[in-house]
């Protein structure tokens, strides 16, 4: 059985609507509603909730917390998930692939255009694009959303076309 981390900051994906205030924002993860639509016999999960901002908000020192987090995780699992914000994941991203020498198992970013709550949302696609891609890399930094996965450094995203690509 394999075991997948997760490791949760908030961004697009796991913004909720205050009926109350009418607000769109990171209140608590959502990973838990998604997780619960999918059928996975082979996965033990475990959830790190870090921080709960839109990911233009994140300061050097909650990547520096994403990054220490990670390191932890990897003692213990088969796979890292982190559900962040697309506005900053390059920079997230390219930080541990600068910081983390020699990972000890596949860490994979994804997050969502949409809130999970949007009916036209792409976050539970992620979701189950990135559990997918556990079984198909080896050790690394990589961003998986919108079928594709691609691996650090120099990954960016294109703000034209609402994904990742290479750059």
């Amino acid at each position: 059985m394999k075991h997948i981390t997760f490791i949760t900051t908030g961004g697009t994906i796991e913004k909720t609507y205050n009926e109350h205030t009418g607000s769109l924002k990171n209140q608590h993860s959502i990973l838990s509603r998604i997780l619960a639509t999918l059928r996975l016999p082979d996965m033990s999960i475990s959830q790190r909730n870090v921080i709960f901002k839109d990911s233009l908000d994140m300061t050097d020192s909650d990547r520096e917390i994403v990054l220490d987090i990670t390191r932890q995780a990897m003692t213990g699992s088969d796979a890292i998930i982190i559900l962040h914000g697309t506005d900053t994941l390059e920079q997230t991203g390219q930080l541990l692939y600068e910081e983390i020498d020699k990972p000890l198992c596949p860490v994979i970013f994804t997050g969502a255009m949409r809130p999970y709550e949007f009916k036209d949302s792409d976050a539970a696609q992620n979701v189950i694009e990135a559990l997918f891609s556990v079984n198909l890399v080896p050790p690394g930094i990589y961003v998986a959303m919108h079928n594709k996965l691609l691996a650090f450094p120099n990954v960016k995203k294109d703000r034209e076309k609402l994904t990742f690509v290479k750059g």
